[in-house]
């Protein structure tokens, strides 16, 4: 996706049925509460807490280890970005490019693949995962892609392929006598095409095997090309679809969204010659579309609450906690969009992305405290929230719920 506490009790942890419950009534009505503590997400239940490539705080993020992290912590789901090696396996990496998250730049024996290429309309440098059989990704280990992150264990947990999350979620499942949910991405699908490496066909016949082809099944699929999701639909795909919609950054000055290559639009719009922007699916005529194909969207969080900075005389942006840099923790938390209830009309989910802990990722009015913002998004009514820090999702759902009398 976009650019780059203790675990709460099991008392609070969604049970199986709940979870069910939760999942299939994403969609349709499942004996909604009139207790007067109903919440304000499309069907009343509590908000999901999807781990963002697992424990990503914490550990090299999309490893097994992370993953399990999220799991132990109490995530309800847990998130693979899919991409394709040169033998056709879809593992779990945000990036074609293995320079971002992997430590093959330590490997000299892979020195000679360095290149440079496109993917989605960027020009990137690095080591393509296309260009290496699962073999030899399998000699790779992750890396932490954020600085302030642990970086001690670098290297140590390996790439993992998408039927190996589903092995240790069904036998998490198993052991807790909890589901446990998973939410893969197609990431560049159009890329992966133009390579003759597509995603969708793999996807969908892991996806069977593992006997969750239905809406009602502990998985959603999402992606941010439109194309990837009706061509699933269209081969059979029955599970929960989420299109995820983007945006490059935000003008600090003004509080607006800006797009630019390649967070301006869907890389299959752009091929297409498709003019619009992320931005025309946050339209009530944009989510209306969106109604024909998918159940729900994940836009970025700015989509829902933006931020704005604090201008001087001059018109220059001010550095209010005089860190020396001009960043989130410098900004004002704006009025939210009417972006939730658009979709809830619409009968689609929302699952903003991505919580973060970080203090310099946090708007002024959040005081430091990354949970002040899960309770902004979960009082405006979100369906879920993808974090890379479950615990503390969790551990402000729980403080949510108790607001609400639940």
């Amino acid at each position: 996706m976009l650019k780059p506490a203790v675990a709460p009790s099991a008392s609070f942890r969604l049970t199986p049925v709940a979870l069910a419950c939760c999942s299939a009534l994403l969609l349709s009505a499942c004996g909604g509460s009139n207790d007067g503590n109903s919440l304000s997400t499309l069907n009343g239940d509590a908000p999901l807490v999807v781990a963002h490539r697992g424990a990503s705080g914490y550990l090299p993020e999309e490893t097994l280890e992370a993953y399990s992290m999220a799991i132990d912590m109490g995530a309800d789901v847990v998130e693979p970005d899919l991409i394709s090696t040169k033998d056709g396996v879809l593992i779990a990496r945000h990036d074609p490019n293995l320079a971002y998250s992997t430590d093959v730049a330590n490997h000299p024996e892979f020195a000679s693949r360095k290149k440079t290429t496109q993917v989605d309309g960027e020009t990137q440098t690095g080591w393509f995962a296309s260009d290496f059989t699962l073999a030899e990704i399998k000699t790779l280990g992750g890396i932490s892609t954020d600085a302030e992150r642990p970086q001690q264990y670098n290297g140590l947990y390996k790439v993992i392929t998408f039927q190996e999350l589903i092995d240790l979620v069904k036998a998490k499942s198993a052991a807790t006598g909890r589901t446990i949910a998973v939410y893969p991405e197609t990431k560049n699908p159009t890329y992966h095409r133009d390579l003759g490496l597509p995603l969708e066909d793999k996807l969908i016949d892991l996806i069977n095997k593992a006997g969750w082809n239905s809406k009602t099944a502990p998985i959603f699929v999402q992606s941010f090309e439109p194309s990837s999701l009706k061509y699933m639909r269209s081969k059979g795909l029955n599970t929960k679809l989420i299109q995820l919609i983007d945006a490059d950054d935000v003008n600090l000055k003004t509080g607006a969204l800006t797009y630019a290559v390649p967070y301006d639009k869907p890389y299959d719009w752009a091929k297409a010659g498709d003019s619009r922007l992320f931005s025309a699916m946050v339209t009530p005529a944009g989510l209306a579309e969106i109604k024909t194909y998918a159940d729900g969207i994940g836009p970025w969080k700015r989509y829902i609450i933006t931020v704005k900075g604090t201008l001087d005389a001059s018109g220059n942006l001010t550095d209010i906690n005089g860190d020396g840099k001009i960043n989130e923790a410098d900004t004002v938390s704006q009025p939210a969009t009417t972006l939730i209830a658009d979709a809830h009309k619409a009968g689609l989910f929302v699952h903003p992305y991505t919580f973060r802990n970080e203090k310099r990722r946090l708007a002024s009015d959040y005081k430091g405290d990354p949970q002040n913002e899960y309770l902004a998004f979960y009082r405006l009514g979100v369906d879920g929230v993808f974090s890379d820090f479950s615990d503390t999702a969790l551990a402000a759902r729980k403080a949510y719920l108790k607001e609400m009398g639940r």
